[in-house]
């Protein structure tokens, strides 16, 4: 095994002779380091397999976007240039098969881990990942938990839930006069902890709660509970889960001839929430944290670039974009790729972002946060409000 000189810290990589055998980027090699540079592998976990497939895809593909513009760069670190090659996993959003992809990651002696998609897989695996020192950079779970645990690894590049609930909550009562308002979550924690958000939201605007329902995160029919609902006069209905079984809802809540205004978080702001839906989609409401992209500075090119590479954008692709940058950025001035020593610099973040100028607050979440409530209209979704 080569020695490298003490300067460079990198306690966290397996160091070896690179060899002739080529790294892709989903290789399971260790990173390696040579005279001629270093190979540093980025963990990325999101569900690739399964209903939120397309999710996943679609955050694996950001962060493999900023991984080929960094090394297009030419990185340089500690005095040698640094390939990067991305790990990507897929977790099937489930928790316990996180916590093993997690594992693995771990294993593979990753710098850094951007992930997991959902908040249900990202609450478990952030454990393991405190307990090894890897830096772990949410670009999507909103639970509020996450960056309460004490973790001084865990980060996230999004506005939580705690906002964006209030922003949803807020609206409803306030500027869309809801009287009656009836929730749905799918017990997941991303859908518990948005639906408590907002109902927190409603009732400090006096808002009306009429009835609380749940599901669960593979259910398809909703025609029991929207019948019970449909008992108390709603008019909204706010589901908090996934934008697959949002579309199936908002069907049947038209279906039985609900009347209610369809309302629900970022899981339901995708393009295939209105292609499920189709015609029944319209009208309905969804929030998304972030400015839009087309009134980010760098937004639109961004948006261009990806989609010309990987079709449009279902929802997280700048978010995870965003997180491998600003983890490298911290790398660079750390002068070090070792997340034990590198992690100090993500604290000092100020990275000028896609989706916003992104630095921590002392818990790991965006100093900056921003939430854009859009509507659907004429099978697009059309921007109404940002709330700061």
């Amino acid at each position: 095994m080569k020695r490298i000189s003490h300067h460079i810290a990198l306690t966290a990589l397996t160091v070896a002779v690179v060899s002739s055998v080529a790294i892709s980027g989903c290789s399971k090699k260790e990173s390696t380091a040579s005279s001629d540079g270093l190979e540093v592998k980025i963990g990325h976990s999101a569900p690739l397999t399964g209903a939120q497939a397309h999710l996943g895809k679609d955050a694996q593909n950001g962060a493999q976007l900023a991984v080929d513009d960094l090394n297009a760069q030419g990185v340089t670190i500690a005095g040698k240039k640094v390939h990067f090659t991305l790990d990507a996993v897929d977790d099937q959003a489930d928790a316990r098969i996180a916590t093993t992809v997690a594992q693995q990651l771990i294993d593979d002696k990753v710098s850094g881990v951007i992930g997991h998609l959902n908040s249900s897989t990202t609450l478990p695996a952030s454990r393991l990942y405190n307990q090894n020192g890897i830096v772990q950079i949410s670009p999507s779970a909103t639970n509020p938990t996450y960056t309460q645990q004490g973790f001084g690894n865990a980060f996230r590049v999004m506005a939580n839930d705690v906002q964006q609930g209030r922003a949803l909550g807020t609206l409803a009562v306030t500027e869309l006069k809801a009287k009656n308002i009836a929730v749905i979550d799918d017990k997941t924690a991303y859908g518990a902890g948005l639906a408590a958000e907002f109902e927190k939201a409603v009732k400090m605007a006096n808002g009306h709660l009429v009835a609380h329902e749940y599901t669960t995160d593979k259910e398809t029919d909703f025609n029991a509970i929207l019948t019970r609902i449909k008992g108390e006069n709603p008019d909204l209905i706010f589901f908090a889960g996934m934008d697959g079984q949002g579309a199936a809802m908002v069907q049947q809540v038209k279906n039985l001839g609900l009347k209610a205004q369809f309302m629900g978080g970022d899981g339901i702001y995708t393009p295939e929430f209105m292609k499920l839906s189709g015609k029944f989609s319209d009208g309905t409401i969804a929030s998304l944290p972030g400015a839009p992209l087309a009134k980010m500075p760098k937004g639109p090119e961004f948006q261009k670039r990806f989609e010309a590479k990987y079709g449009p954008i279902q929802l997280y692709g700048a978010y995870n974009y965003d997180a491998v940058m600003v983890m490298v950025d911290a790398m660079k001035r750390a002068n070090s790729v070792d997340p034990k020593v590198y992690v100090k610099e993500m604290k000092t973040a100020n990275w000028p972002g896609v989706t916003t100028t992104i630095g921590f607050d002392d818990k790991g979440d965006l100093k900056k946060a921003s939430i854009t409530i859009y509507k659907v209209e004429s099978g697009k979704w059309v921007p109404i409000k940002t709330v700061e």
